[in-house]
């Protein structure tokens, strides 16, 4: 049923997506004892900064962030996988409980979603499972001094994204959404094996897929421009393509505009709240940003808009009043998602 929904919201209005779910974690000071909670209080490694495990030992305060999104105006919030990957796990020695916290993570999500929808049954709202670009490349040598070596295989990461998307999808997600792609043969990697989840499971769910492009280059960190972007992943049936993080809303606008006129998909959008200051914080305010954003609007470049780091609940309320004015960008044709 939500893929049916999903596909007519888009055709009604603009999405709001949620803003940062790290920003937000910030604001309760989690201490090393929190991030271990009762479950994990003896493990053997720190693990403070591990924000994915915060689903398992503090359910409440993911909840509350994903309701806070929802109250700002958000139709979709994304689970907390960001690094849901037995690849980023590994930093911890915590990959065993991969599946778990996207299984968590998702039933989170999905069961706070259900009671805005029960409310607004006019507004559905819907979860976004997140799939990060993990931390390691497989396009691209860590040693300046070996060019040629890779500190992954492609095999390696579908293994990991296969089982994070099914993690996800068994715990409710209306979507998968492949983010903050620096390298496009990661993400190639997380496509392949949904591809290969959807066909062994024989079910469809909508994809969506959000390039990141790293500076001023207007390239991804694997050297891609964004319409080389485009046409490596365009040949799958997407929901949506985009851009998010790395940027703010401004440096942002020449990008979305390439791929807006060149993509049958919908387009997505979520930049930080403008660059990071000297201490790696995001000063823009909501109505900054809105501002910026409001170009987009005026141009009909996008049809999900959201916020990333340094964004808040303030921020997406900002942007879901200001996109109320506005048709979202005409869809070429019915996507096939």
């Amino acid at each position: 049923m939500s893929k049916n929904n999903i596909h007519e919201e888009l055709k009604k209005r603009i999405l709001i997506l949620d803003g940062a779910m790290g920003t937000m974690l910030q604001r309760y000071k989690f201490t090393e004892e929190d991030f271990r909670g009762e479950r994990f209080k003896d493990w053997p490694t720190p693990v403070q900064g591990n924000n994915d495990m915060l689903s398992i030992t503090q359910p409440d305060a993911i909840a509350q962030v994903h309701a806070k999104y929802f109250e700002a105006g958000a139709d979709i919030v994304e689970t907390n996988t960001f690094s849901g990957t037995t690849i980023a796990m590994a930093d911890y020695g915590m990959e065993e409980f991969v599946y778990e916290l996207n299984f968590e993570s998702a039933k989170i999500a999905k069961k706070v979603a259900l009671e805005f929808t029960a409310l607004e049954p006019e507004k559905p709202r819907f979860v976004a499972g997140a799939i990060g670009p993990t931390n390691k490349t497989a396009s691209m040598s860590p040693d300046v001094n070996d060019p040629g070596f890779r500190a992954i295989s492609f095999d390696e990461l579908r293994i990991a994204y296969k089982q994070q998307a099914e993690a996800l999808i068994d715990g409710g997600v209306d979507i998968l959404l492949v983010e903050t792609v620096f390298d496009t043969l990661n993400a190639k990697a997380a496509l392949f094996a949904i591809e290969e989840i959807k066909e062994e499971r024989n079910i469809e769910i909508p994809v969506m897929v959000s390039g990141t492009i790293t500076d001023a280059s207007g390239r991804t960190l694997s050297g891609q421009t964004a319409e080389a972007f485009l046409i490596s992943v365009g040949h799958l049936p997407l929901l949506s393509v985009g851009f998010n993080c790395a940027l703010g809303a401004k440096q942002l606008t020449p990008y979305l505009e390439v791929v807006s006129g060149k993509s049958n998909f919908a387009i997505s959008a979520y930049p930080n709240a403008g660059l990071p200051n000297a201490f790696g914080e995001y000063d823009e305010t909501p109505e900054e940003m809105a501002a910026q954003i409001k170009e987009y609007l005026d141009k009909q470049l996008i049809n999900i808009i959201g916020g990333c780091c340094g964004t808040t609940p303030e921020h997406i309320s900002a942007i879901a009043q200001l996109v109320k004015e506005y048709k979202p960008r005409p869809l070429p044709q019915a996507t096939n998602a």
